[in-house]
């Protein structure tokens, strides 16, 4: 019997025939990325339903130097799930929540567990877990871990891996490394978790977590105020910062054009200023207590900053249906960009100081490259994380617009990187910018990376060709 035909039958005995994927339409769906950007290829897809069937097949993998590509939700936007042949590794059915512990604040999950249904789960023991983001329907939390998510919340409860006590991780040789501790407290060596989490399932695979918990929040009011400029959203961001401290827990930017394309391509959403501004500010404050001030504390702020002329006009969410509309007009702009053509995407960050001279600087060097290119600016202004989109000229070919990529990229990475940025700030690097990679990290960044890649993986099975390349 060849080699391939017992690597068939182990991995069939150790997930069952359901636990394997192999026609093609089957198949589709885990080969594809979700912006389309890239199309892989795979000899299989393989289910499995525990750590232990995750161990057997890593394990079978190396012994038969097959790759393996761990994938989530698929909902990344850098192509790290897209596989290059071997063998898909779906945590899908792994979606079990183990443990609530309510005095630890701590919930004990499966990798495969959709962020959404975390979140919920949580809300519904009398907690919140904080990390949000627009794919949460669809997202899987090994893979937010995998990619050291952000989201809306980073400005009160940091990135992902912020949320994390233990992990469980099954290595690249199949063994299973067992962190789940919730300890806040552990100094016993290097932390190897951190390892793990942001490595996009290049040194191993993510199959659970202890996270955080927090009190749900009894008082959430929610505003949007627009202003002229980016200097004064920033302007505003220090006053709310000031006035407010942890009860501020978002502080989005979204620029008039991107607000105009939501009212324009989303049904059910609509602009809820009289007149279009520049760029606005969504705002929200949040508190464990029933907070009876609060509100007339955000009324005060907000007119105080309407005398100082920092802000033009606002609106306070009344309700929790109002509320859900102002962040539904946020987390609607990627879709809404979608029905005016190619977009080149840009998931950068900068010290927040630097937030308006970046976006004012890479603003002029792009449109300077390219006649009606329309810039489509949002994001998380309270950590520096800004998402510079360029919409295609009206009129202008998709494709022959996206082949623009590369160029564009260099000018607004370049641009970043030289106020000490970073050319990915919640994304990843995954298949789409490992040559970033090469660019902008120093040799001796790379030469450590490389170092622990070797070390965990020497056979380079693991999630090969992204991150390092």
């Amino acid at each position: 019997m060849d080699r391939s035909a017992t690597f068939m039958d182990a991995l069939t005995e150790a997930l069952g025939d359901k636990g394997v994927l192999r026609r093609s339409a089957d198949m589709e769906a885990y080969l594809v990325e979700e912006r389309g950007l890239y199309r892989g290829a795979a000899a299989l897809v393989a289910r499995p339903s525990s750590t232990e069937e995750v161990a057997a097949v890593v394990g079978l993998c190396n012994d038969h130097d097959i790759p393996v590509v761990p994938q989530g939700g698929n909902t990344g936007l850098c192509g790290g799930g897209v596989p290059d042949g071997g063998v898909v590794l779906s945590l899908g059915r792994m979606n079990a929540i183990r443990a609530i512990d309510p005095l630890n604040q701590t919930m004990t999950v499966d990798a495969g567990c959709i962020l959404k249904n975390l979140r919920e789960s949580a809300d519904d023991a009398g907690f919140l877990f904080p990390l949000s983001l627009g794919a949460e329907g669809a997202c899987q939390i090994g893979g937010n871990l995998a990619t050291n998510a952000g989201g809306t919340a980073v400005l009160r409860y940091g990135n992902a891996r912020d949320l994390v006590l233990g992990l469980e991780v099954v290595t690249a040789d199949g063994r299973i490394w067992n962190g789940l501790k919730g300890l806040r407290k552990d100094n016993t060596g290097y932390c190897l978790k951190h390892l793990f989490m942001g490595a996009e399932g290049t040194l191993g695979v993510i199959t659970g977590a202890v996270l955080k918990l927090f009190p749900r929040p009894k008082t959430r009011l929610t505003c949007m105020a627009a202003a002229s400029g980016v200097g004064n959203v920033l302007a505003l961001f220090g006053k709310a910062r000031e006035s407010f401290g942890d009860a501020l827990t978002g502080f989005e930017l979204l620029s008039g054009f991107g607000l105009g394309l939501v009212d324009k391509h989303i049904a059910g959403i609509r602009d809820p200023f009289r007149d279009r501004h520049p760029v606005y500010a969504l705002i929200e404050l949040t508190s464990p207590r029933v907070d009876e001030g609060m509100k007339n504390a955000l009324e005060d702020f907000l007119g105080a900053a309407f005398e100082a002329e920092t802000v033009l006009d606002a609106v306070i969410a009344s309700s929790e249906s109002q509320r859900e509309e102002l962040w539904a007009i946020r987390e609607s702009i990627p879709e809404a960009q979608k029905h005016e053509g190619g977009s080149i995407k840009h998931d950068v960050s900068v010290p927040i100081s630097r937030v308006a001279d970046f976006i004012e600087k890479a603003s002029q060097a792009v449109t300077a490259e390219m006649e009606g290119l329309r810039i489509c600016v949002f994001g998380h202004i309270g950590d520096g994380n800004i998402h510079f989109n360029l919409t295609q000229p009206e009129g202008r070919d998709k494709r022959t617009f996206l082949d623009h990529w590369p160029r564009f990229n260099r000018i607004v990475h370049d641009i970043a990187v030289e106020m000490d940025g970073s050319f990915s700030a919640e994304h990843g690097v995954g298949r789409l910018k490992t040559g970033e990679m090469d660019r902008y990290k120093s040799s001796v960044e790379l030469e450590l990376m490389r170092s622990v890649k070797t070390a965990l993986d020497p056979k380079n099975l693991m999630n090969p060709g992204k991150v390092l390349g």
